[in-house]
């Protein structure tokens, strides 16, 4: 890979990780409000380090080992970060079973959202789509199925990939589903919760808004090392954002929009990627770039 192409994954990936985690920033801001001074900097300065090093370290790690299991913990850590053409080749024969699980994974984010999940409506035909959230598990459990049965064809594992990519969903969803009824309740001053909870709570926010960036990480490139750069830097914005311009940042009511649309290009590259269609590396960063522009300079006309 030359270093422009670089250059280019790991502004996308900073990129993407920056949108899509801006629900996150804003729910770290609204808690953090409510916590003592001691408790916010023991936070963002401890839990900047559990998001980068621990989770967003740890994560592509996990999927490395989980889709190459016969290297065993210690040969995946080692080929996670190795560029010998052997281990190289190794990990990208995996590649379909991890693309396609990562690929149904985000597709079901971008649905959720654009069935179930209150927004700005940003485009023409959201409003339709949110109207008829009941069709969700349809629409889903079509595409997996549909998924699946390809995948069959060409490899067992990698069908199986795509049902760990929908249980991986519903299980990040579920603890998700669990912390917005919990919000409320860590959000009031004279709250029983102790700074020590809504730290806990913090992180298992944070736990599961990086699984999804992780994951999508995947899209732009199988590089392990290029994903920490990029994913640690986005994830450095994001504190950044929660400290200092959160109200404002809150303001671009159509930043969700793009990060959705950019997730479900994201997850149609992955699942296309998976049956061997050739995808240009440079398409991931930059429909990142064109998608999230749009909405961007869309929520800065609606300011105006």
């Amino acid at each position: 890979m030359d270093i422009l192409s670089i250059i280019l994954v790991v502004s996308g990936l900073i990129l993407f990780e920056t949108v899509s985690s801006i629900d996150n920033a804003v729910i770290n801001a609204e808690v953090l409000s409510t916590m003592s001074q001691r408790a916010r900097k023991w936070f963002l300065l401890w839990g900047l380090l559990i998001a980068v090093f621990l989770l967003r370290g740890a994560l592509p790690w996990l999927i490395v080992w989980a889709t190459n299991p016969a290297l065993g913990p210690i040969g995946s850590f080692t080929a996670a970060l190795s560029s010998d053409p052997a281990v190289v080749s190794a990990v990208e024969q995996s590649a379909p079973i991890l693309l396609s699980g990562g690929g149904i994974f985000l597709l079901f984010l971008f649905f959720h959202w654009l069935f179930l999940e209150p927004k700005k409506f940003g485009l023409k035909g959201e409003d339709f789509f949110m109207a008829q959230g009941v069709w969700f598990y349809a629409v889903v459990s079509i595409i997996l199925a549909v998924v699946v049965w390809f995948a069959l064809q060409i490899n067992p594992i990698m069908a199986f990939g795509a049902v760990i990519g929908s249980t991986v969903f519903f299980i990040t969803h579920g603890f998700k589903e669990n912390a917005e009824k919990s919000e409320e309740e860590l959000l009031k001053k004279d709250s029983a919760q102790s700074d020590l909870s809504k730290i806990f709570y913090l992180e298992v926010i944070d736990a599961t808004f990086s699984i999804d960036g992780v994951i999508g990480a995947f899209a732009f490139t199988l590089s392990v090392p290029l994903i920490l750069l990029g994913n640690g830097i986005g994830a450095f914005v994001v504190r950044e954002l929660t400290i200092h311009n959160i109200d404002r940042i809150k303001k671009y009511v159509y930043l969700k929009n793009g990060a959705m649309y950019s997730i479900l290009v994201l997850g149609t590259i992955m699942v296309l990627d998976s049956f061997g269609i050739h995808i240009p590396e440079w398409l991931a960063p930059l429909s990142t770039a064109v998608i999230v522009g749009y909405f961007f300079l869309k929520s800065k006309r609606a300011l105006a």
